[in-house]
């Protein structure tokens, strides 16, 4: 334990890391992490931030575009010369034992040093990975590797490992983001933060039974995912948490122009009789389900205008046409406003809907809007936020209300989402047909008053997709990353003729294969595919790919894209590896039929469809269901 008053030691972090990483249960998981947070709010409270981020392997909101851009080969040699081992060594062992982390850390202890160099601290640490991050300019490879060692030479005992994964990309402890947010919840009520030292807290629960403790950790976890919803900046909450308390969160840290929100999605429902089954006597409304790329637009009170991808890149150099319309739109009054949005390819000349397709060869950042060769429509359906006012907590109707309130259309650059209110069971079927002749993908079904909140971050009942594949199969799409190649034969020969694909499992920090595809690729764009995967190849298969020796493929592909696919339903496999030890103790869950329908561009791979929806997705098919006694819903869960 460190002193009052001094930087926390890495060696506190690592030490938490190594023993989550033994721990297998979620709430043993959060007390180990929350026993350490309690710790640096007693002693150390400005190291707080940056243990929260080193926690989640980031350096930065999402939306500040702040990567590390480490590559792994670029790790070997860093280690290698730090130990004075030959890189082909260290890639050897990293394949053997499939985690460079241990290989770094049990390099490092077969070192001797004549100087032991100052041991390393949480804030120094976190400094330079946000370095390493910002380093640009000549010679880049080299400053960052000088940062790297540095660090890597002073480890201790565990830190080593840690630091290397952390570089790498994935701590693979099993952390997920919501877990933090909860452990800073229960941190924050056991020993609340801004005491005098020594504090006359520090177990807030002492005394208490163990449901009302319970009860008090989850009502301040709860305000705390809430806030992050609403307010994604750890730089903004966790300074009011150590000033104010977490109480006081809603009331500082709220929705506003320039931070992205993670936005609200729909589950998918296989037909109109399952929405009426869903919202029953409630009022709800239909709404074209535009095929385009979700686009989050924001107007700061000083004209500002930005624009952000549904995982919260900022996309405004991707859209200078967007940004530059807009205006034509605005109502006199509007000073500030947050809308959710569809961008859609457009044709001008015949005033139509383009493929997701087309939209996706625009360029992807620093876009003149001269060179545009594809134009966007923007579809605007839900206000989130105007002249200063959070809107989410306001009833869908009255957002929408206020939205064709003080917006104007303008043909080609921004319509309103095209909706129809009716609980007739044949204008709904009519509306879907309508929907799909004009290009659309199917229906979004959404309640207007009854729980009609705005729902940050949540995939919720109280919006459903009706998507004309659903009519039939599984119910959903599935969006899946490609992990390895089969070489093709016959015609397909000298390029790939099927692929490996796989979920992620956020909780595991995993790639799971779910299935092999060979269907739904003409020959230009199985050669495209081939073409782009050949510059993808790696060696061996990372760490945290999770697979079967019985579908190895012929070769491994780093993790770099998402593909849209169908399928006709899910079975129990034991040889794929999605979802294993949810529905089943040992086997994981594959694909039957799968057929490739799209690259999703939009979405970087850890968005992939996790293995928990996979589970989900298994046990709503109707021969599961029938089979299955009924059980109540489970309660909604963020993200």
């Amino acid at each position: 334990m460190w002193k009052r008053g001094e930087k926390v030691p890495y060696l506190a972090l690592a030490r938490t890391f190594a023993c989550i990483e033994e721990t297998s249960g979620r709430l043993r998981t959060i007390e180990i992490l929350s026993n350490l947070l309690r710790s640096i709010i007693v002693l150390s409270p400005d190291d707080l931030l940056c243990t929260i981020y080193l926690c989640l392997n980031k350096v930065a909101p999402a939306f500040a575009g702040l990567e590390l851009n480490v590559g792994e080969y670029f790790l070997y040699k860093v280690v290698a010369q730090t130990t004075g081992r030959t890189t082909e060594r260290i890639k050897a062992d990293a394949k053997e034992m499939g985690d460079l982390g241990l290989v770094a850390e049990s390099s490092k202890s077969n070192q001797r040093m004549m100087f032991q160099p100052k041991a390393l601290e949480i804030r120094g640490v976190f400094a330079k990975l946000k370095e390493i991050a910002t380093t640009t300019g000549t010679a880049v490879q080299s400053k960052k590797a000088d940062k790297i060692k540095g660090m890597f030479v002073a480890g201790r005992e565990c830190e080593a490992r840690f630091l290397i994964r952390s570089l790498g990309g994935k701590l693979r402890i099993g952390l997920a983001e919501q877990s933090v947010l909860q452990a800073i919840g229960q941190a924050c009520y056991l020993t609340p933060p801004g005491q005098d030292y020594p504090p006359e807290t520090l177990n807030a629960g002492k005394g208490h039974n163990s449901d009302s403790i319970k009860a008090k950790i989850d009502e301040f976890a709860l305000i705390v995912k809430t806030t992050y919803c609403e307010c994604p900046s750890y730089d903004e909450v966790i300074p009011v948490i150590m000033s104010t308390g977490v109480l006081s969160l809603p009331e500082h840290c709220k929705l506003k122009p320039g931070m992205p929100l993670k936005p609200m999605l729909a589950h998918p429902t296989k037909g109109v009789a399952e929405v009426f089954k869903r919202f029953e006597d409630n009022k709800f409304t239909c709404e074209y389900k535009y095929d385009g790329e979700r686009a989050q637009i924001h107007l700061s009170e000083d004209g500002t205008i930005n624009v952000y991808s549904r995982n919260q890149e900022d996309n405004t150099t991707k859209y200078p046409d967007i940004v530059n319309r807009l205006r034509n739109s605005l109502g006199s009054d509007v000073k500030s406003c947050i809308l959710d949005t569809e961008a859609v390819a457009w044709d001008r000349e015949n005033k139509r809907i383009l493929p997701f397709q087309v939209l996706s060869t625009r360029k992807r950042k620093d876009v003149n809007e001269s060179d545009i060769k594809v134009q966007v429509c923007v579809f605007p359906f839900d206000l989130l936020y105007l002249n200063g006012e959070s809107l989410i907590r306001e009833t869908f109707e009255h957002r929408r209300s206020l939205l064709r309130q003080h917006f104007t259309e303008v043909e080609g650059e921004f319509t309103f989402a095209k909706s129809m209110d009716s609980t007739n069971t044949e204008d709904i079927q009519e509306f879907l047909d309508e929907s799909i002749k004009g290009n659309c993908e199917g229906l979004m079904v959404k309640t207007l008053d009854v729980d009609a909140t705005y729902e940050i971050a949540k995939r919720s009942h109280n919006w459903l997709k009706l998507k004309k594949d659903y009519l039939d199969g599984v119910g959903d799409s599935i969006d899946v990353v490609v992990i390895g190649g089969f070489k093709g034969k016959g015609k397909r020969g000298g390029q790939y003729g099927g692929f490996l694909l796989a979920v992620y499992d956020p909780n595991n920090e995993e790639f799971q294969s779910i299935c092999k595809i060979g269907t739904g690729f003409t020959d230009e764009s199985l050669k495209k595919h081939s073409e782009f995967f050949k510059e993808h190849r790696i060696d061996e298969p990372k760490s945290y790919y999770r697979y079967d020796s019985a579908v190895e493929p012929d070769h491994w592909f780093d993790a770099v894209q998402v593909w849209e696919i169908k399928c006709a339903d899910l079975s129990i496999s034991p040889v794929h590896k999605a979802a294993a030890g949810i529905v089943d103790s040992e086997k994981g869950i594959s694909l039957r039929f799968p057929r490739f329908l799209r690259i999703r561009d939009d979405k970087n791979v850890e968005e992939a469809t996790s293995a928990q929806q996979i589970a989900d997705m298994y046990n709503n098919q109707d021969q599961i269901k029938n089979s299955a006694q009924d059980k109540p819903d489970k309660e909604e869960e963020f993200y």
